[in-house]
């Protein structure tokens, strides 16, 4: 199952583009104020994103793109460096796209397919969803849970509205396709693996795309994650019926983390209470890693005496290059195997990585890394 959210990391699951003998889609326009740029015209497949065309833009920045028209709706975008437009194709189609750059993923104007006109309104509601979450996290007068719970309100509202208006309005069509695989950070919107309701959304386009495009590996894929969430909700379930041992509950301020470290201990946040805890997600892979870890080796080393402890979670997908980059480590290091589809990130709300919270000693979230302008500071407050 691994490969379907693969697809989802990259927003949408493809198909094999089908040949229709000689038929052709277009899709063409004009991109101004990128003259001498290389636009991109490319196919967003299950395992990768191909290129398919390209072409350097000239003083009119007008381009036209044509290929094989595919047998079911497929998806398709326009690239130059990392501002990009999403296209989806039915079948012959002349899809006409104006834009300017440096901002054409958002100032672009579409025509010749009401799939696409519908793709860029979804488009700039998910851009808008980020700014107002940004908001709320970067609101210093605000506590975590406070902005995690209003975060969480933002985002429900997001989502009956796309179900309501797009959705379930024509679940057939390929911008609700689309719609499904919309993200805010690293975590999909509508997420199967997690929540009951949003298998119910998976299943009612996989069986309207049954009907509308039978056979299809996007219809396919659909019904595989929709399967695979029902399996996951009904093990979450079980677990949820099973009696627990009262003597095993922890109050706490903080959601638990149970994770196995460098050295195969398996490792509790709740275990450091009565510790200054810095929770911090990180990559060791990322090119700013070894600085960012000699400034915490600094912070550590000053205050570690004084009760102050971090908790280093790790998403590298290389647990060997992770045991290396953590064996000379004092802290706690442990990594989720899950990498950036961690259930750890949806918990914690996290949109970016690295990212962190400062946990007092009574195991209660303080601050996240946004509403932090003087780490060391606060540090110091709470020891």
């Amino acid at each position: 199952m691994k490969h379907i959210w693969k697809a989802a990391a990259i927003i949408l699951a493809a198909i094999t583009i089908a040949s229709c003998g000689n038929k052709k889609f277009n899709v063409e326009g004009q991109i101004t104020n990128a003259k001498d740029s290389v636009l991109y015209f490319e196919n967003v497949g299950i395992e990768q994103v191909s290129v398919l065309d390209s072409v350097k833009l000239g003083e009119d920045g007008s381009f036209s793109f044509s290929e094989e028209a595919p047998l079911a709706p497929e998806f398709y975008r326009l690239r130059i460096s990392d501002q990009i437009i999403n296209v989806s194709i039915d079948s012959t189609e002349t899809v006409t796209i104006k834009a300017q750059y440096p901002l054409m993923a958002t100032n672009y104007e579409v025509s010749g397919s009401d799939n696409c006109q519908k793709i860029k309104e979804l488009a700039l509601k998910q851009i808008s969803l980020h700014k107002e979450a940004m908001a709320i996290q970067e609101n210093t007068d605000l506590g975590v849970d406070e902005a995690n719970d209003s975060i969480m309100k933002l985002i429900d509202l997001y989502k009956q509205d796309i179900k309501s208006n797009y959705i379930f309005k024509e679940p057939m069509k390929a911008y609700s396709y689309f719609a499904l695989f919309q993200t805010l950070g690293n975590w999909l919107l509508f997420n199967p693996r997690s929540n009951k309701e949003d298998i119910k959304v998976f299943a009612a386009v996989a069986t309207s795309w049954d009907t509308y495009h039978p056979h299809s590996e996007r219809g396919q894929n659909l019904h595989n994650i929709a399967i695979e969430g029902m399996k996951n909700q009904r093990i979450v379930e079980a677990e949820q019926n099973q009696t627990i041992d009262a003597s095993k509950v922890t109050e706490a301020g903080v959601l638990d983390i149970a994770l196995t470290d460098n050295k195969g201990q398996t490792r509790r946040l709740t275990d450091l209470k009565g510790k200054v805890v810095l929770l911090d997600f990180h990559v060791f892979a990322l090119k700013d890693s070894p600085a960012r870890i000699l400034s915490l080796r600094e912070l550590y080393n000053k205050y570690q005496a004084q009760g102050f402890e971090v908790y280093q979670v790790s998403l590298d997908s290389d647990e060997h290059f992770w045991k290396q980059q953590t064996a000379a480590l004092p802290w706690v290091c442990v990594r989720d195997a899950d990498g950036m589809q961690s259930q750890q990130l949806m918990l914690y709300n996290i949109q970016t990585i690295p990212d962190f919270f400062l946990i007092d000693r009574g195991n209660n979230l303080v601050k996240r890394a946004v509403q932090i302008k003087d780490l060391e500071a606060e540090i110091k407050k709470l020891l």
